[in-house]
């Protein structure tokens, strides 16, 4: 039953284990303090830019600049789902539509910006978590998950027409329950070395590499499937064990009254009568052969379906930039070219599947799973001595990435972000700030699905420095997300559709060491 082997793509399409808090579709951008507090910080000098402005910390002080951050993420990532099957669930109070939440933690998501400035160079090191970061499990499974057990349900409810017709008494098939639950974590780890150079006192540019490792693990289980009969709720496996009696009896009996017609056709011709009892028989003999084929693909799911899949993978990438700076202002772009990154499975799926998503995850694969080029430009206005503006612009290729079955050409376009923010120096020691971002993906319904989605957003976020001593600076910041809902109708009549959301809030503290 093709079908069913939908669960097993489903469940192993889980790019929703990504818990990327800002950016692109798998990228992270928020690897400071000092960006939750102001997202802004593409044309920031200061030492977060090893990251977000490279170039620009060629403009620090000499010494050695050392940054630590950590920070906490919380995200929910909820299905509403509607399909006529789901009426048929034990829990599901014979409602059409029913809700599925994610949970995704992030406890802890380090960053370590490090900087040696010296007459006109400037080399630095940084350690991210550039992408994933966390996991998100989904402690009731998911709506393609369940509309599938309900469809299974749906079709057993056929097998009372058979019953009578064959003079048994019919199973009353009319419901089912089922267990379901999904689990993902996905880390992607950044290593960066690179080097700026002040060509002229304004002017600086940035060359260096990224090595990413990632490392992943998805977990998926369907267990408890049970089948509501005429007397009660049914463990699924019993359940199959008394319809495939009931077919093979069938057929045997179909089968002994054909042969029992075919004899009086070769005594007495072809009477009328007798052909139509022929044809009867057959018809019914060609509906219980599929029904037995039907019966048989199911047999291997009588024990619930439990799959892992372990993924690693290293790539590396380079990474370039500029600052200028002229007056009170300050502009500066980064792009950092595609990372290739080919994921290497080690899962319980050893064989090969009909469903291409199955193949994705089969033990000793190597999956295409890029990170994408980014491109970002910013600029500041040093209004006064104490006031900064800023605005920066993000571009993800993402349709120039590659990823698994080309999933990237599902998508409508590329990704865009659009920063806005300030700061104040309240006191030489105190600094407060506060900015924007605005995210919109090219969303297709194509591409949507409960196992791996995004949504447009807008987020804001705001904290402050405190310089505790002439060495040490004291970070805080807060970064929530509010995110729009996508709406999909896969089908008017019956109708069944899914509507996205999710939320976000991230909370960091951090310290900054200047020697």
């Amino acid at each position: 039953m093709n079908k069913i082997n939908a669960i097993i793509a489903g469940v192993m399409l889980t790019a929703i284990t990504t818990t990327a808090t800002a950016g692109g579709i798998l990228t992270n951008t928020n690897q400071s303090i000092d960006f939750l507090r102001n997202p802004a910080r593409d044309a920031a000098i200061g030492l977060d830019g090893v990251y977000s402005n490279p170039a620009g910390v060629a403009f620090l002080p000499e010494g050695f600049h050392l940054g630590l951050n950590w920070q906490y993420a919380h995200q929910t990532r909820t299905i509403t789902s509607n399909n006529p099957v789901f009426a048929l669930g034990r829990k599901n109070s014979g409602l059409t539509k029913k809700t599925f939440e994610g949970v995704a933690d992030a406890p802890c998501i380090p960053s370590i910006q490090a900087a040696y400035n010296k007459g006109d160079w400037s080399i630095q090191f940084n350690f991210s978590v550039p992408g994933g970061g966390g996991s998100c499990e989904f402690a009731d499974g998911l709506g393609s998950f369940e509309s599938v057990v309900g469809g299974i349900a749906n079709q057993l409810a056929g097998l009372d027409k058979l019953a009578t017709a064959l003079g048994q008494t019919a199973p009353g098939v009319s419901g089912y329950d089922m267990d379901g639950y999904m689990q993902g974590r996905q880390y992607y780890f950044g290593f960066q070395l690179g080097a700026a150079y002040k060509i002229t006192p304004d002017l600086a540019v940035y060359g260096g590499l990224r090595l990413l490792y990632g490392n992943a693990t998805y977990k998926a289980k369907i267990s408890n499937i049970q089948v509501k009969t005429a007397g009660g709720y049914v463990d699924f496996g019993s359940f199959m064990q008394s319809a495939t009696a009931l077919v093979d009896g069938g057929i045997s009996t179909v089968n002994t009254n054909l042969a029992q017609v075919n004899a009086g056709i070769a005594q007495y011709g072809e009477l009328p009568e007798l052909v139509a009892m022929k044809a009867q028989l057959e018809g019914m003999g060609a509906q219980l052969q599929g029904t037995n084929q039907s019966l048989n693909a199911l047999q291997k799911y009588t024990q619930g379906v439990n799959l892992l899949c372990n993924q690693s993978s290293v790539g590396v990438a380079p990474i370039i930039g500029i600052d200028y700076r002229f007056g009170k202002f300050n502009i500066a772009a980064k792009y950092e070219f595609k990372t290739q990154i080919h994921m290497k499975n080690e899962s319980t799926v050893n064989e090969a599947s009909e469903i291409a998503a199955v193949n994705k995850f089969r033990d000793g694969e190597k999956v295409d799973e890029d990170s994408p080029a980014q491109l970002a430009v910013g600029a500041m206005w040093n209004v006064t001595d104490a006031v900064r503006l800023n605005l920066g612009y993000h571009h993800f290729f993402d349709k120039k990435a590659n990823w698994y079955n080309n999933t990237q050409d599902l998508l409508g376009g590329d990704t865009n972000e659009y920063l806005a923010g300030a700061e104040w120096d309240i006191t030489d020691r105190l600094t407060v700030s506060a900015g924007v971002q605005v995210t919109r993906y090219q969303l297709t319904d194509e591409y949507m699905n409960d196992m791996s989605f995004v949504v447009n957003s807008s987020s804001v976020g705001f904290g402050f420095n405190y310089k505790a001593s002439d060495i040490v600076t004291l970070k805080a910041g807060y970064f929530q997300t509010n995110y729009e809902n996508y709406d999909r109708v896969t089908s008017k009549e019956p109708l069944i559709s899914d509507s996205f959301t999710r939320t976000n809030r991230v909370l960091g503290i951090g310290c900054e060491l200047t020697l």
